[in-house]
């Protein structure tokens, strides 16, 4: 059985008991959360929200990009939400790492160069207050609270960035 072959039985198993078609596109906290696509970050568990309460966009980095943005341009208009949260983590892939050898590694591995920025930055801290900056003094996003949070992966707890 492949990988893909068991997340389809595990979606049969999962429909047959799903309960959630009350909820609506909008979250029940008003909370928008960006944060990275690291795979030991259960965003609902850490944050104590369940399915529902918050909007949750995930990308390498946890970076404000034009798409992380355009997603919470959405969240807010669309559907509501009043607050963000940045949430970057320990161990990130990002962190140290090199544009030009990762531009190298995608041309070797694909047989095509890519005019792209990654997002790699060495400062943890200094990239969750960027984030932050961004959000707060985009245009096209309300004022709203914006927090930095730091979530260590080795024991699961948040710190707080200002």
């Amino acid at each position: 059985m492949t990988e893909f072959d068991r997340i389809l039985e595990e979606n049969a198993r999962y429909a047959e008991a799903f309960d959630r078609s009350a909820l609506t596109a909008a979250p029940l906290t008003g909370i928008a959360i960006l944060t990275c696509m690291d795979a030991r970050i259960d965003v609902e568990d850490a944050l104590g929200l369940r399915i529902g309460d918050a909007h949750i966009i995930r990308n390498a980095g946890a970076l404000a990009t034009s798409d992380a943005i355009r997603s919470l341009v959405v969240s807010q208009q669309l559907l509501g939400t009043r607050e963000i949260l940045v949430v970057g983590h320990t161990e990130c892939g990002l962190q140290a790492a090199d544009e030009g050898e990762l531009s190298d590694r995608v041309a070797a591995s694909t047989g095509h160069s890519v005019d792209m920025q990654f997002g790699a930055f060495d400062d943890l801290n200094e990239m969750i207050r960027e984030q932050v900056r961004i959000l707060r003094g985009h245009p096209a996003l309300l004022q709203v609270p914006v927090h930095g949070l730091l979530y260590d992966v080795a024991t699961g707890r948040l710190q707080t960035i200002s």
